[in-house]
This record gives C-alpha cells, sequence and structure tokens, in this order.
C-alpha cells in the first residue's frame, strides 16, 4: 500500500472479538477444536481450495494443536474464528526458517463453505496481518493461491496483496494439475525508532 494511504480496515485488538461483527471472535484453538478444524479441512467443498490433503483425522489436529509454538519465543500464530460460537475457520502466520528470510512468513487459512461470505475470511485475516505488522516483526507476508479462486483472491487483495506471479501446474488437485497465483504484502509502515 503506497505511503499515506489510510489502512483499509480496522485495527484488530488481538485477541478480542472481532470490532466489525460481534459474532466472529477470533481465538487460539483449544484441543477440543480439533474436530471442528478436521471438519473444514477435509470438506472437498474447501479442501479443493487448499494445498492439504483428503482425509485429515481428528487425532491428527488435536496432536498438532497441542504441540504448536505460542507463547514470546515463537512468531508462529494459529487461530480460529468463531462464528456465534461455532468454530467455522482458521488461519496460520508461519515464519520461513532460513536466515535470510526471517522477515518473511507465509500465511494460510481455511473457511468452512456454510460460513464463507460472512466476514469470517475477513476477520481472519485481521487477526493475522496485525500479528504480522505490529507483534511479530514480519516485514513481508506471502501466500498461493489458486488462479480459480476469485473469492480468496479477493480478499487478499483487500489486505495490501499483490500479484507477483503464476507458477504453472503448482498442485495436483483432484487428478488434475492447477495454476497457483503468488501473491505477497509488504508491511504498509514498518517500524521506526521513536
Amino acid at each position: 500500500m503506497p505511503k499515506g494511504y489510510p489502512r483499509p480496515w480496522p485495527r484488530w485488538p488481538a485477541g478480542l472479538t472481532n470490532v466489525l461483527d460481534p459474532t466472529i471472535t477470533i481465538r487460539r484453538p483449544r484441543p477440543e477444536d480439533a474436530a471442528a478444524i478436521m471438519a473444514t479441512m477435509g470438506d472437498r467443498a474447501v479442501l479443493s481450495g487448499l494445498l492439504q490433503v483428503p482425509y485429515p483425522t481428528e487425532a491428527m489436529w488435536r496432536k498438532r494443536i497441542e504441540e504448536m509454538p505460542v507463547g514470546s519465543t515463537t512468531g508462529e500464530l494459529f487461530v480460529v474464528a468463531e462464528l456465534n460460537g461455532v468454530v467455522v475457520g482458521n488461519a496460520g502466520v508461519h515464519p520461513l526458517p532460513h536466515v535470510r528470510r526471517r522477515h518473511a512468513a507465509g500465511i494460510g487459512m481455511a473457511v468452512a463453505k456454510h460460513a464463507q461470505g460472512q466476514g469470517v475470511g475477513t476477520a481472519l485475516m485481521a487477526a493475522i496481518v496485525d500479528w504480522a505488522d505490529n507483534w511479530a516483526q514480519l516485514l513481508r507476508l506471502e501466500l498461493t493461491v489458486y488462479t480459480d479462486n476469485p473469492g480468496a483472491i479477493a480478499l487478499y487483495r483487500k489486505f495490501g496483496f499483490v500479484d507477483e506471479g503464476v507458477h504453472r501446474a503448482f498442485a495436483l488437485r483432484d487428478g488434475v494439475y492447477v495454476d497457483a497465483l503468488a501473491m505477497a504484502r509488504l508491511h504498509p509502515n514498518p517500524p521506526r525508532l521513536g
């Protein structure tokens, strides 16, 4: 986003209910959320937009949640979205391990099919962008999104992501190689000395 332009989304109060929609809450996952996460990630309508594999298990997600790094020593973030008290989405920020890329992180997200178009993706993006910009010292967020997913592409552009190129035959999805758009976002106002 060019310097001097106002941020197109409100500042996200970390850990608080979505200021745009009080029916959406963003929080860290609990082990008992594993079944809901598995249901979202295993739904073919959602899976077709992800770089995940079919047949996730509740045990797999429970283990991932329990072993997830948390606290002040990690830039990793994984959150879930509740809509009216039900977990319907998740998103993650995954810092890159290479020493020369510590300023960058990949992101991923998924929203249950029945909850799409209700502001859940926007709430998740607002939370992870706030985490990256204001808490995790990240300059660059990057992602890949299938080129046939215009809703996700529009959401990412709304948060300042720009197209960087197309990966041809990026991934095998349901027996067909599909292209993916590489997108990235640079911190619009990197921290400076006070």
